[in-house]
């Protein structure tokens, strides 16, 4: 600091353009390629400059950590893939407890579908997460394929790729600033993506169209500003038959926001609890708070009766049954206009 006798109180700082965290948003998990010697470890950043000091500041995953800060997220897990490919880096992830997002570099089919299963895995150990990948530089008609070869509400598929890029940026903006939308019931559509910019390709009304029914979720670019024209999964059927009940980006993310509120509040309050007449009613009372908590937010717009029975099988199970409907994100206003003259 100073190397004077004289007493006072002394000072220095230094200015940087390194990023910080959000404090409101979610954790966003991250597999990519590295020239980092740390291959196949889970690091929890912070802040951008541990993954400066970890993975190195010219280094690929270290540009992506830095969008995701940038865009929303508050903390990141970050795994360098090894030479091997990606699958301990998905296991790695898929352990991690709080993830919002998971998002991947790469551009091959097959490692997004390892990542949509991981994702899927995770989510039914109650660690519910949305994956976010890229097509990269593909055209309008490789995007719909690649998006019902992924077909599943839990991944999303972001177009098109930088001009100067593979599609990771994309893909890495989008999922923090979906970890940095902290109501999920707000679309995604309109959502500014900083640090990204230089689009490969423009899309016209049509293209849009075709894009969003097909399971993709496209960016467009105006005035020099990026931002997600609408959230959609890639989910577009069951089965064989269209099935447009997932494609909302909200849909699932409302699904994740409502079911673990209500695990987690039964969870604290009931861990040692009678499977008693008393005890289940009072279980059904906590599901309804928490339920009217979350319509009073506008996070749902209704829920049904709430049901708490002893099981018949096994009398050491409470079940309980409840529904309830998502609110829905405005994406279009209609206006109509009647002039007189």
């Amino acid at each position: 600091m100073t190397s004077h006798e004289r007493p006072g109180v002394y000072s220095s700082y230094e200015a940087s353009t390194l990023v910080s965290a959000s404090r409101r948003g979610g954790v966003v998990g991250i597999a990519a390629k590295s020239g980092s010697e740390h291959k196949n470890t889970l690091y929890r950043l912070s802040r951008y400059e541990e993954a400066v000091s970890t993975f190195g500041e010219g280094d690929t995953l270290t540009g992506l950590i830095r969008l995701l800060f940038q865009n929303g997220a508050s903390a990141v897990y970050a795994v360098a893939a090894g030479e091997e490919g990606y699958d301990t880096a998905f296991s790695l992830l898929e352990q991690a407890e709080g993830l919002t997002a998971v998002v991947c570099d790469s551009t091959e089919l097959s490692v997004q579908q390892a990542l949509r299963q991981s994702v899927l895995e995770a989510s039914a150990a109650r660690r519910e997460r949305i994956a976010v990948v890229s097509g990269g530089a593909e055209g309008v008609s490789e995007l719909t394929e690649r998006a019902q070869a992924l077909n599943c509400e839990r991944v999303v598929l972001v177009a098109p790729a930088l001009a100067e890029g593979e599609g990771a940026e994309l893909a890495a903006a989008v999922a923090g600033a979906i970890a940095g939308e902290t109501d999920p019931a707000v679309p995604l559509g309109g959502a500014e993506l900083i640090g990204v910019g230089g689009l490969s390709a423009a899309y016209g009304d049509s293209e849009i169209d075709l894009l969003v029914r097909g399971g993709v979720t496209p960016v467009e670019e105006v005035g020099g500003i990026c931002s997600v024209v609408r959230g959609v999964t890639t989910r577009t059927t069951t089965g064989e038959a269209p099935d447009n009940t997932w494609r909302e980006l909200t849909t699932i993310r409302i699904v994740d926001d409502v079911i673990p509120a209500v695990r987690n509040a039964l969870r604290a309050k009931f861990r040692r609890a009678k499977n008693t007449e008393q005890s289940r009613g009072a279980i059904r009372s906590q599901v309804v708070l928490e339920l009217e908590n979350k319509r009073s937010r506008e996070i749902i717009t209704d829920y049904g009766e709430v049901l708490a029975r002893a099981d018949e099988e096994n009398p050491n199970v409470c079940v309980v049954e409840f529904s309830f409907t998502v609110a829905h994100g405005l994406n279009q206003i209609w206006l109509s206009a009647h002039i007189t003259v």
